[in-house]
Formats: structure tokens, C-alpha cells, sequence
């Protein structure tokens, strides 16, 4: 065996940070590449190993293809060697798209509907009863037995219960040679110029033949012609009508109704798919929800008269037409404009909302002549309902949305799929509430049902629910039992979502792969862990190699392989400091070791904070999963809310407390889910919420930006004696605007070439060499640094360089102080991870000045952070806690669990098993819980 095909060689990375590092990692392991955050982990595995990967899988595409992928650089690396295909699994890659679902993404939905679609039983969403279907022969059959002896009718349905005159589709069936048709009940014969009332609606059916049904031969010969007939005219379905009796059966080659006669078509798994005309749900387009419009959005305060603006949407505006029409709609419904507009007649409300046509006269008494009007009004509600769905404008359809709300679709009940698709079962349950289902729940029902079917139903499914209990099992082994196949893939964490894409590759069993994972722990329980590490271990075992970016101490110690960067982070790092097995790592004398060894450990407080005495209280907290919760938030101490994943935190903390809170300090207008009240909000003077949303989607949004420091630093510029000689203001040092900026790139300091044929290539800018500026603005310095310099300071330098200004000082001061020290002031925020610009945020928040009264929301501040990183950052919130502010973590890391104060721990299981408080106290007292999984770790962390 060639060394290639045992290790992958990297020689001389130089990508970001790393400093011209050689690296030999083992194929076919489990390797965990670990160290401070900002050391060069991602630069190594994603940045380097990862983009040669994609480069050299995207080099084997014909020159045409390429040019539609966009550009991919080379990595700055001498060689790697010993690469195999390359998978990353990230936490970015999820679609936001609402038609893109848990179900989905897995394919476990595409099994379904081929299931739907093979081994189900249709019933009639009128009757309830089975639908049946027969071939010609078995019709013939059915008619000889049930009507033998009888005279009969039979009949080809064309019209069911639709309105019209029919008068041409009676001379079609004329000169077809017919005589007689049977319009609503009734047999008449067909006669010239015939037709219906066009206003009612009708059933209309062509009698194809009248016969008695007896043994003679040449009867048989004619029943069968005549059933073909029928079938023809009919779309596959036929009545017998008995002439005596009047009853009607319905046949079809279709599946039927046997006693409405309604059919459907015989089903294909498009049929079961929301993304297919064929299945979606015709009202929603198959998304389950839609925008309505709110009448009391519309019309906030009816007390209000339209005069004086009760039509939020348009104000008391008095010029425009559509006053002039509301005048018109006043005169014909007897009221005035200044009436408040809970005494307007209901008539009038209907037309004002949802407009009307009406033409009226009116006779003037003082001049005695009649005045003629028209009412020709869209409506209100109309109005902004057609701007939603019809305006090019984003700001015209932003405005629309601010009067809807969104509902879920009262035609499909939000299965998202048409009326006929929900009454095909198997085992008694349709698609949509198999989909509706917990994983774990849908794992046991799918284990039980091949003992539910028999026959050729069991035959055909056999295959199937293999395939579907294989990967709904995957989806169990990386804890994500408390999913459903229907949620939405936007509202899945990054840490949920990357796990779906490794339950969907070791499902693939994809055999000589490298899989580059980065932290899929996030968001996981200790209790779940251990499921993950086994399923990479799986992953592994069948023939790949596993790389992965972690901080977790359990995976860690499970690794076969351990790399560490650093020795610090940025400029610091970016170098292999230990390599080897777990066993060897935790020998040396880096930041990993000692922390791994217990050499070097967070310590947990002496005591505990008391507190201020006033609570929040939340109670009746019903949304998702939430059984009837009351919460109860002490104030001036640090709150953990802790619990598996999926048991209702997010719910609580994100979706109910925070929107209420916002709500009440910011005039916040996302809508909490349900709950019954809330008190103590007087107690706090505003609500901070530090999430891991990026702090710009552009390259042009930064550190110094976002935080305002860029500001400060650009009037401290403006302040240079030569800077006022020329009269430069601080726009002049901006390079969002023209003036100061290098023009060629337009303040970007890069610039795209297009290559015809082959990858776009970012390169310098040739003008300003990548320093954004022109040359007049470079020329002033302070201290000996251009404007450009500073930018590509790193915190620690710039906390040197500013010391003596106090305004700027403080604020690069508090990145410093949250462990950020490593990056740089104008790096581009697209390249910040979820936690470095959660931290961003936090260090925003604390250079403000502090009321000591604020409430700080922080949902898992530990992710991407390395275990010295989480005691840093643990200080600052230490910090914050000590000056009365209240801080809640959302938190699984027991690092950061065992310095709360108080701990509200929610369970005992995700999706269905949670929504209720375990318990709650302190962590001394939350470890005495027998029934608790957190209290189970959080044991061992505190004894």
C-alpha cells in the first residue's frame, strides 16, 4: 500500500493564518483538528483541504460547465497529496426555502409518496367509504348479476354539477348519433336548440343504451360494446340507471366512490408531493400557509372616524380618488366620513374593505335634479392583498404585509396537499399526519407495519419501509428523534441541520470519502453526544475518513487522531503545536492538554448570586410543544435555561419571552407564540437579545462598522491638522462613499475578472493594491498609519494604538475582552463564524453605557469557542451579572451550566416528551433531580 492511500499529505498551507504548515493526517480515521477559536482550524480543514478537494472535482468539468460555477481559487498550499472525494457538512448549507423540509432534504418524503403511491387505500371524501375501481370485464359481471331480469339504462356522465346553458354540448352529442339524454334526474330526448337555465348548476348524462339484462348471447355481445361506449363518453366512468326503481350506480375504470360516483385518478407519487400541481394544495401552491389580510391591522381604533384616519393604510388623506369614492359609498349608504366607523352600516363596511359595483341616483332637494353616481371600489382589503401577491416592488409588498397575517391555509389545514391526496391511507393514517409525526414515533410505526398489511400490499411496501425505517433509524442515531418530516428546514439550528446532512450521507453509504464536519456537537445535550460520536464512528467504519472541527471533550477523547492549532489565535496561530492520538495530546503543554488533563479547569463559584428579589413571570406558555409552562426569572443573577434538544427552550426563551419583551421596551412586532400573561416586566429598563445571526451580509460590513468604532476612528482622521488644511470631512475617510474611496474598486479593494470560459478570478486592485482608498486620502496619517492601515489592525494592536483615546479605546477594548483580540477591524463579515459574531454583538452591547437593569438573552455563546475562549467569555458575562443585569444563557455546555445561578431545566425528552420544567434552582439543588438528564451530567461536573 502507497503512502497515499494511508495519509493525506498537506505541505506548506498558508491559507489565512496559517503559517507554512506541513501536516500528515491518517485516512480512514476519525480526526479532530481542535484549538483556540481564530487558531486556523477552519482554515486548515475547509479553507485548504476542503477547497483543493472542490477545486480538483470541479477541474474535471468540460470548460463549459466550469463557467457556470463561478470562481474557484487554487488554495495557497504547495501540494496535497492523497486527497480522495471531498464532502463538507457545515452548518450554513440548509435551504431556506418553506418548500424544503426535514422530510425532504433526508428523501424519507420521497419513500413516502412512492409507498402513497403503490400500497395505499382510497376512500371518498364524501361518503367515507373505500373506493374501488374494475376493468371492463369485471363491470360487465357486476351488471349481469346485480340487475338480471331488469331493464336498464346505461349512461356516460359529462357535466357533474356545474352551471351553463349546454346548448352546444347537446348538439355535439346529437350529431354524435345520440337521442336522449338525462339532465338533473330527468331522461328527455335531445331536440333541436335545446338548452338549460345557465344560472343553476347541473349533472347532465348521455344515455348510451337501453337494455334488458337476460342469458340470451347476442346481450353480452352488446353490454360489452356498450360499457366501451359509456367509458369513452364518460372519462372512464359509467351509471346504470334502473328503470324501475330510478336508482344509479356508479363503475370506473378509476378508483370510485361506489355510491357519490366521484373519482380520482389512479395515484402516482406526484400525487403526495407539495412541490408537484399534481399534489399541492391549490389554495396555498402547497406551502401551508398563506398571508390574509387583518381587518383590525386595517382598522386598528374603530372609534376613529375614516375623516380622521380609522383606514390605517390611508391615513385622512382627503385628495386622493379613493376618498372621492369613499364620499360616493357614503352618500349611498346614508353616512358621513366624520362618523366614527363603528356606527357605519355593515353594507357599507363590506364595500369599503372588499369594494363593490353600484350605480344610484340621488335627487338634490335645494335644486331639485337628480344627480347619477357610480360605485366602481376595489376595496380596502382587496387592494392590499393584490399589491402582496402582484407588486414588483419588495417595499410595495413590505408595506402590503404590514395589514396581513399569516394563517394557515384553511383548505389543506396545513398538510399542504389537495383534498384527494389526503384520503389515500395505509394502516388507516394519510401522508400528511404520517409526516406530522415524531421521528421516534414514526420509527415505531413504521417497525410495526409490515405486521399491519399482508398479501400483495405487504409484497410491493416491502422495499420500501426497508428503506424508510434504514434512514428514519440514522435520523434517531443523531438525536434528532423529536423532528418531524414536515418541519421546515428554515427554522432548523445549524447544528440540527448539519446533523440531518450526516444522517442523509450515512444513509448514501458512500464508501472512500473524506467528510469534513465542522462542530456538529452544537446544540446537542451530553445525553446525545454519544450517538453522534457513534454515528461518525459508523461513518468511519465502513471506509471513509472523518475529519472533524471540534471543541467537545467527548469527541476529543474518542478521536483516533488529534491535530491542535495555535498557539493563540490570528496572527498567533495558524500553527500545529500537537499532534498524535488523545493519549499522546493530553502529555503536552498546550491550552488543549491542560484543559483535557485537569490540569487547567473552570472553576465553579464560591457562591452563588442572590439576586434582586422581583421575578418575570411568564405563565401559560402553549406554543409548540409547550404543555401549559409557567416560568419564573429571578432578576440580577445569571439564568440557565438547559434541557435536551427539542424540548422547548427556543420556544420559551426565543419565540414567547423575547417577542413579548421587545414588544413591550422597542415596539417589537414579531407576534409571541400563545401564552396567558406576563408580570414583573416593570422591573427592567430594556431586553438585549445576543443571537448568532451574521452582522452583515456583505463584504463590505465589518468589526469597526458594525460596532460604530469606524465612526469614531474616521472623526479622529478628519481631526489631523493636514486632514483640515484640505478640508477633508469623515465621509472623506469612508469607503462607502465617493470621495475618499479608490473609484476603480469603489472602496472594495478587490476587483472580479471575468474569464470567458473558465472561473471568475478576485484579484487586487490594481489601483489601490487592496487598500480601498485613493492615494490624497492615504497621505494622512496618524501616528505614521493610514486609515487603511487601521483597518487591517487586529483588536490587540488597535487597544495599543488608540490607548490614549478614550472613545475609541473603550470600544475595541470590549472586543478585546470577549476573545476577539485576534481578528481584524476591517475583516469582512462574511468570513466571521456564527460565535465570533455573536461575540461581536455582545462587545457592541457592552461598550454601551450599562443601566444595571437591562436583560440579556445569549442562545448557546459557547458555539465555535475552545474551552480557555468559554472562560474568557464567561468573565465579561460574570461582569455583567455583577452590576444587577440579568443574564439567560440557552446553554448545553456544562462549563457554562455550572456557573448559573439559577437553572430552569426543561424535558424530559424533545418534541412530544418535553415542553414541561423538570426542575429548577440552583445547580446544587438541580443535581438532586433523579429524573433530570442534565442534572445526571451536571452531577459529575460538580462533585
Amino acid at each position: 500500500m502507497s503512502q497515499f492511500e494511508e495519509h493525506i499529505e498537506v505541505k506548506g498551507a498558508r491559507v489565512h493564518n496559517l503559517k507554512n504548515i506541513d501536516v500528515t493526517i491518517p485516512r480512514d480515521k476519525l480526526v479532530v483538528i481542535t484549538g483556540l477559536s481564530g487558531s486556523g482550524k477552519s482554515s486548515l480543514a475547509f479553507d485548504t483541504i476542503y477547497a483543493e478537494g472542490q477545486r480538483r472535482y470541479i477541474e474535471t468539468f468540460s470548460a463549459y460547465a466550469r463557467q457556470f460555477l463561478g470562481g474557484l481559487e487554487r488554495p495557497d498550499v504547495d501540494k496535497i497529496d492523497g486527497l480522495s472525494p471531498v464532502i463538507a457538512i457545515e452548518q450554513k448549507t440548509t435551504s431556506k426555502s418553506p418548500r424544503s423540509t426535514v422530510g425532504t432534504i433526508t428523501e424519507i418524503y420521497d419513500f413516502l409518496r412512492l409507498l402513497f403511491a403503490r400500497a395505499s387505500d382510497a376512500y371518498s371524501y364524501n361518503t367515507g367509504e373505500k373506493m374501488v375501481s374494475y376493468n371492463d370485464e369485471q363491470i360487465k359481471q357486476l351488471i349481469i348479476e346485480s340487475y338480471h331480469g331488469k331493464r336498464i339504462n346505461i349512461l356516460a356522465p359529462v357535466i357533474r354539477s356545474r352551471k351553463g346553458h349546454y346548448r352546444e354540448l347537446f348538439e355535439q352529442i346529437a350529431k354524435q348519433g345520440f337521442v336522449k339524454v338525462r339532465t338533473d334526474g330527468e331522461v328527455r330526448d335531445l331536440v333541436k336548440g335545446m338548452k338549460l337555465d345557465r344560472y343553476k348548476t347541473h349533472d347532465i348524462e348521455i344515455v348510451i343504451d337501453r337494455l334488458k339484462i337476460d342469458d340470451q348471447a347476442d346481450n353480452d355481445k352488446r353490454l360489452t360494446e356498450t360499457i366501451n361506449t359509456a367509458m369513452y363518453h364518460g372519462d372512464d366512468v359509467l351509471m346504470v340507471l334502473d328503470h324501475d326503481t330510478q336508482e344509479t350506480r356508479y363503475f370506473s375504470r378509476n378508483l370510485m366512490c361506489p355510491s357519490s360516483g366521484i373519482s380520482y385518478p389512479n395515484p402516482e407519487p406526484n400525487n403526495f408531493s407539495f412541490n408537484s400541481p399534481k399534489g399541492a394544495c391549490p389554495k396555498c401552491n402547497g406551502i401551508g400557509t398563506l398571508y390574509e389580510v387583518n381587518e383590525n391591522k386595517i382598522i386598528p381604533d374603530d372609534s376613529k372616524s375614516i375623516a380622521t384616519g380609522a383606514l390605517a393604510p390611508h391615513g385622512p388623506e382627503k385628495k386622493s380618488w379613493i376618498f372621492k369614492q369613499l364620499e360616493i359609498i357614503a352618500q349611498r349608504y346614508n353616512f358621513s366620513l366624520n362618523d366614527p366607523y363603528k356606527d357605519i352600516p355593515k353594507e357599507a363596511k363590506q364595500v369599503i374593505l372588499y369594494g363593490g359595483n353600484d350605480q344610484f341616483s340621488i335627487e338634490s332637494k335645494t335644486l331639485g335634479v337628480t344627480r347619477d353616481y357610480k360605485i366602481d371600489f376595489e376595496g380596502v382589503a382587496n387592494f392590499i392583498e393584490s399589491q402582496y401577491k402582484n407588486a414588483d416592488s419588495t417595499s410595495l409588498k413590505r408595506w402590503a404585509k404590514e395589514y396581513m397575517d399569516k394563517v394557515t391555509c384553511s383548505a389543506c389545514s396545513g398538510s399542504r396537499l389537495r383534498k384527494e391526496s389526503l384520503y389515500f391511507k395505509v394502516n388507516d393514517l394519510n401522508i400528511a399526519e404520517l409526516a406530522n409525526k415524531d421521528i421516534s414515533d414514526l420509527t415505531q410505526w413504521f417497525n410495526k407495519l409490515p405486521k399491519q398489511l399482508s398479501g400483495a400490499q405487504l409484497k410491493i411496501s416491502e422495499e420500501i419501509i426497508k428503506e424508510i425505517s434504514t434512514r428514519l433509524q440514522f435520523l434517531m442515531d443523531v438525536g434528532l428523534d423529536y423532528l418531524s418530516l414536515n418541519r421546515s428546514s428554515k427554522t432548523l439550528s445549524g447544528g440540527e441541520a448539519q446533523r440531518i446532512r450526516l444522517a442523509t450521507q450515512i444513509g448514501s453509504q458512500l464508501v472512500g470519502v473524506l467528510y469534513i464536519l465542522d462542530e456538529p456537537s452544537i446544540g446537542l445535550h451530553q445525553r446525545d453526544n454519544e450517538k453522534l460520536i457513534n454515528s461518525l464512528v459508523s461513518l468511519r467504519d465502513v471506509g471513509n475518513s472523518v475529519i472533524v472541527v471540534e471543541h467537545d471533550k467527548d469527541m476529543i477523547e474518542r478521536a483516533d487522531y488529534v491535530i491542535d492549532i495555535g498557539p493563540k489565535a490570528g496572527k498567533h496561530g495558524g500553527e500545529i503545536i500537537s499532534i498524535g492520538t488523545p493519549d499522546e495530546l493530553k502529555k503536552h503543554h498546550t491550552l488543549t492538554a491542560d484543559y483535557l488533563n485537569g490540569s487547567k479547569e473552570i472553576e465553579v463559584p464560591k457562591k452563588r448570586r442572590k439576586g434582586n428579589g422581583k421575578f418575570i413571570t411568564l405563565s401559560g406558555c402553549t406554543g409548540n410543544n409547550l404543555k401549559n409552562v409557567t416560568a419564573k426569572f429571578p432578576l440580577g443573577k445569571m439564568i440557565g435555561v438547559t434541557g435536551v434538544s427539542g424540548s422547548g427552550k427556543s420556544t420559551l426563551i426565543n419565540e414567547t419571552l423575547y417577542p413579548i419583551m421587545n414588544a413591550h421596551y422597542f415596539n417589537g412586532v414579531k407576534k409571541p407564540m400563545p401564552y396567558k400573561k406576563i408580570t414583573g416586566l416593570e422591573h427592567i429598563d430594556k431586553v438585549i437579545d445576543i443571537n448568532q445571526s451574521p452582522i452583515g451580509r456583505t463584504p463590505r460590513s465589518n468589526p469597526a462598522t458594525y460596532t460604530g468604532v469606524f465612526s469614531e476612528i474616521r472623526s479622529l482622521f478628519a481631526k489631523i491638522p493636514e486632514a483640515m488644511i484640505r478640508g477633508y470631512k469623515p465621509g472623506r475617510f469612508s469607503f462607502n462613499v465617493k470621495g475618499g474611496r479608490c473609484e476603480t474598486c469603489q472602496g472594495g479593494g478587490l476587483r472580479v475578472i471575468e474569464m470567458n470560459f473558465l472561473p471568475d478570478v478576485y484579484v487586487d486592485c490594481e489601483t489601490c493594491q487592496g487598500k480601498r482608498f485613493n492615494r490624497e486620502t492615504l497621505e494622512i496619517r496618524y501616528k505614521g498609519k493610514s486609515i487603511s492601515d487601521v483597518l487591517e489592525m487586529t483588536i490587540n494592536e488597535a487597544v495599543a494604538f488608540f490607548e490614549h483615546i478614550p472613545k475609541i479605546h473603550k470600544k475595541v477594548k470590549t472586543i478585546k475582552d470577549v476573545g476577539l483580540g485576534y481578528i481584524t477591524l476591517g475583516q469582512q463579515s462574511t468570513t466571521l463564524s456564527g460565535g465570533e459574531a455573536q461575540r461581536i454583538k455582545l462587545a457592541t452591547e457592552l461598550s454601551k453605557r450599562a443601566t444595571g437593569n437591562t436583560f440579556y438573552i445569549l442562545d448557546e455563546p459557547t458555539t465555535g469557542l475552545h474551552f480557555e475562549d468559554i472562560r474568557v467569555l464567561m468573565q465579561v458575562l460574570n461582569k455583567l451579572a455583577d452590576k444587577g443585569n440579568t443574564v439567560l444563557i440557552i446553554e448545553h455546555n456544562l462549563d457554562v451550566i455550572k456557573m448559573m445561578d439559577h437553572i430552569i431545566d426543561i424535558g424530559y425528552e424533545g418534541g412530544k416528551g418535553g415542553g414541561k420544567i423538570v426542575a429548577e434552582g440552583t445547580p446544587e439543588q438541580i443535581i438532586k433531580d433523579k429524573k433530570s438528564y442534565t442534572a445526571k451530567f451536571l452531577k459529575k461536573e460538580l462533585t
